[in-house]
């Protein structure tokens, strides 16, 4: 891979913009979000410009993008942009711009987490100094920090609700048990219904029990944005709390594995959902005059209670560095547009997001919606998301699983030994295990909790050293050094035909094809 060549070119062509302006010549600079800024005139912006976007793959959002584009030329004359817009999920745009920076979108959507990963790739151009000061004034102090690498600006807020919180259904849960999490369980189960939370499949969303029970999982990088140390206390006392907490929902013949707002609409509806704004929309239509929102509950374990905690975060817009400096100053201006409040308030009506911009934030709408004060009151108790390691997300659900069939203390606290000694193995991988290629998925049974070895055949060529039974609709991913920043194909492999298959990656610069050979 390569991220260094990448971060090195990236730093020449700042360079080579900073020189152009201090020179004097009127070809833009990246500060030319804001009017009247730099030395760049609105004229000099003038011309015909081809990018793509990357945004939400949440329907409805590229066209919502398309049309503010359109509104933002109308407000620019002289300045014609033709966009390909396309829809990518946050998840998937950080990994895809750091495996091929040139190959990756001039503006591009992300979670927060991602931030750090990006900027040692070279895929974000900073803001420039009067933009950023624009940023942090029109923006909330947290959504500026996520922004942020060192106190400077790599990015444009785009949202402040990255975060999760209870929906339920009126007419199953009592008013007086929605701060208890027995007492909600036992609604739904007298109802027949159901309760939504994702845990089993995702240590995002677990982590509420560890959080609440005062567990934490702080991770440090150093320079070159390699995980050096980490605290991680969830293999503990507190820890073990955490999973008797989680016990009570996932031994419960109501309890089903998701956040989607499908789970509100299934056979046997859901009467609660653990999940966020983006599923604001859905989540009203199904549940109609029962739907509300509010913060999480609490549960009880020995007579004490704690209050289930959560992640925090954000969602951000960048801009890909640009050899044409014109362009690239044309790029932070629609982004800073993009970001701005009328944009956001659209994003707002159409998808419950919630706004990072403080007048956005100050609308009536906004201060109403049921949606939005749920996180908000969820936010006393959340953990702002910082730099994790790619691995810890699959170590964070087996814990999870492993509390659902154990029935003692002694098992729950081997599933956290379990989960320690994983995490400790990761600072004494051996070069040889860092740059090896394994699969992981849903192969043989599993459900991302496994990597499968893979043995290098010729150069960039990698195959399974096993065969596998893999069925239709099985999905996988190749990734290296059990790791999410290099993983192939972008999306999951999803198998077509049933067949026993070897797998095999084959690695051609920063891409890799993924393929299955028939045995």
């Amino acid at each position: 891979m390569k991220k260094r060549i990448t971060s090195i070119l990236a730093l020449v062509m700042a360079l080579m913009l900073c020189l152009t302006a201090c020179g004097g010549k009127d070809t833009g600079n990246t500060d030319a979000g804001n009017n009247n800024a730099g030395t760049t005139t609105e004229t000099s912006l003038d011309g015909t410009y081809d990018i793509t976007v990357w945004v939400s793959e949440v329907d409805g959002v590229k066209e919502l993008t398309q049309q503010q584009i359109a509104k933002f030329c109308e407000e620019n004359p002289g300045i014609v942009i033709n966009a390909t817009v396309e829809g990518v999920s946050e998840a998937e745009s950080a990994t895809q711009m750091i495996n091929s920076v040139e190959d990756g979108a001039d503006i591009f959507c992300f979670a927060q987490d991602q931030l750090s990963r990006l900027v040692m790739a070279g895929a974000l151009n900073k803001l420039g100094t009067q933009t950023a000061a624009t940023v942090k004034e029109l923006n909330d102090a947290g959504a500026v920090k996520a922004a942020s690498v060192g106190g400077e600006l790599y990015c444009y807020p785009l949202t402040s609700d990255n975060g999760y919180y209870m929906y339920y259904d009126k007419s199953v849960v009592k008013p007086e048990h929605i701060d208890s999490l027995e007492d909600i369980i036992a609604d739904c189960e007298a109802a027949g219904k159901m309760f939504a939370f994702e845990m089993e499949t995702s240590g995002w969303y677990n982590v509420a029990f560890m959080f609440a029970t005062g567990c934490v999982s702080e991770w440090t990088t150093d320079a070159d944005a390699n995980f050096v140390s980490v605290n991680d206390t969830f293999n503990s006392e507190n820890g073990l709390i955490a999973l008797k907490g989680m016990q009570k929902l996932l031994k419960s013949p109501a309890y089903i594995s998701s956040s989607g707002a499908d789970a509100l609409t299934a056979g046997v509806p859901a009467a609660v959902l653990v999940s966020g704004t983006w599923v604001a929309n859905d989540a009203k239509a199904a549940l109609g005059d029962n739907y509300a929102a509010t913060d999480l509950p609490s549960f009880t374990v020995d007579g004490k209670s704690y209050h289930l905690a959560s992640f925090s975060g954000n969602k951000l817009l960048g801009v890909k560095p640009q050899v044409d400096a014109k362009k690239g100053a044309v790029l932070q201006k629609l982004a800073l547009y993009l970001t701005g409040e009328a944009c956001q308030n659209e994003r707002f009506a159409q998808f419950g997001w919630g706004p990072s911009n403080l007048a956005a934030q100050a609308t009536d709408a906004v201060k109403n919606d049921a949606a939005l004060s749920a996180l908000a009151a969820q936010s006393a108790y959340a953990t702002p998301q910082g730099n994790i390691h790619g691995s810890w997300w699959d170590f964070a659900k087996v814990y999870a699983v492993a509390a659902k069939t154990a029935t003692t203390d002694d098992e729950l606290r081997a599933a956290l030994q379990a989960y320690e000694d994983s995490i400790q193995g990761l600072f004494s991988m051996s070069d040889e295990v860092k740059n090896a290629f394994t699969v992981i998925g849903t192969v043989n049974g599993t459900n991302w909790d496994m990597d499968f070895p893979m043995e290098s055949t010729t150069d960039g060529v990698w195959i399974t050293k096993d065969a596998y039974d893999l069925t239709a609709g099985t999905e996988f991913k190749v990734r290296q050094g059990l790791n999410w920043d290099i993983a192939f194909p972008a999306a999951n492999y999803v198998v077509e035909t049933d067949g026993k298959f070897k797998i095999q990656l084959t690695v051609h610069g920063e891409q890799g094809t993924v393929e299955l050979i028939p045995q």
